[in-house]
């Protein structure tokens, strides 16, 4: 009896070990497997994560101008039926022909353009090239009168209506020598070597026995400090003049009306006819005012009218 007790024991004690030693081998394993996962990088995920989908797509990066794309829509699945395609109607034809010119458009032709309907009276200033607000309002102006529809747009039944009306532009319509037009000379101008000045167009031309040299843009006093009216001599020229009142440069002085001189203003080139003169006639060419002054003599006539 005790033998059998004994050996009893003794087998469950090598039961009790032989677990003990299962459970330390599969801790082993385990804490193996757990450290090659840690160097490896990998995170733990629940068993659903690979399959499941965001709840909204991600959104996109702002544009450039701080608008961002419009989302993706999702892809349609290949079992969808695709939607049925419409039928693109087919445009009408323009009644007038095709479009050649409109508003933003620039070049020879446009130049063209308005030297051809500044012949017959539908565009009042000096070609520019460009098609803007007053070429568009020109335009239509002629559409008007012609019975087209007014669109501004030069198109083809336009064009041609308008090259059977005028003639083909001269070197000095395309480019006049000013950028509004020259008016009819005042009578005293008509007669000997004359500065013409008219306050009403802006302009001074150089003119020989009623014949015209050359032309030029200018401006004058503001309402404080008016450029005087009537007629004059230049009485003193003064290459590099400076003026003695207000410390600006003068050249080219043409001296007519006591301290009143047509001559060059960096000011009127810069600027334009944003400003004024302190009653001075100002050139803004350069290039013109230097032949001017050369040819101009002390004791030409001088005048200026409204």
């Amino acid at each position: 009896m005790i033998h059998s007790i004994t050996g009893s024991t003794s087998r469950r004690g090598a039961r009790v070990r032989a677990r003990g030693w299962a459970g330390t081998t599969t801790t082993a394993a385990l804490a193996v497997l757990a450290m090659t996962a840690a160097t490896a990088g990998c995170k733990a995920q629940p068993a659903d994560s690979a399959s499941a989908a965001p709840s909204s797509p991600p959104r996109a990066p702002a544009t450039d101008d701080a608008k961002p794309p419009a989302a993706q829509s999702p892809r349609p699945n290949a079992s969808s039926s695709s939607p049925k395609a419409t039928a693109t109607p087919t445009p009408k034809p323009d009644p007038q022909g095709t479009t050649l010119m409109a508003s933003g458009s620039e070049g020879k032709q446009v130049r063209e353009l308005q030297a051809r309907l500044r012949q017959i009276g539908h565009f009042d200033r000096s070609p520019t090239g460009y098609y803007g607000t007053v070429t568009v309002a020109a335009v239509r102006s002629f559409q008007g009168k012609r019975g087209l529809s007014r669109t501004g747009r030069t198109d083809t039944v336009t064009w041609q209506k308008l090259l059977g009306m005028t003639h083909a532009p001269t070197a000095a319509e395309l480019n006049p020598p000013t950028s509004l037009p020259v008016t009819k000379p005042d009578k005293r101008c008509l007669t000997g070597r004359v500065l013409c000045i008219s306050k009403n167009s802006r302009t001074l031309s150089w003119m020989i026995d009623g014949r015209i040299i050359s032309s030029m843009d200018v401006r004058f006093g503001s309402q404080y400090t008016p450029t005087r009216e009537g007629t004059f001599s230049v009485y003193w020229k003064s290459r590099h003049h400076v003026s003695t009142i207000y410390h600006t440069a003068m050249p080219y002085a043409m001296f007519f009306s006591g301290g009143q001189a047509v001559h060059y203003s960096a000011d009127f080139a810069a600027r334009g006819y944003s400003g004024a003169s302190h009653g001075c006639v100002n050139v803004r060419d350069e290039g013109k005012i230097a032949s001017l002054f050369a040819q101009v003599r002390t004791g030409d006539k001088v005048v200026v009218y409204g």
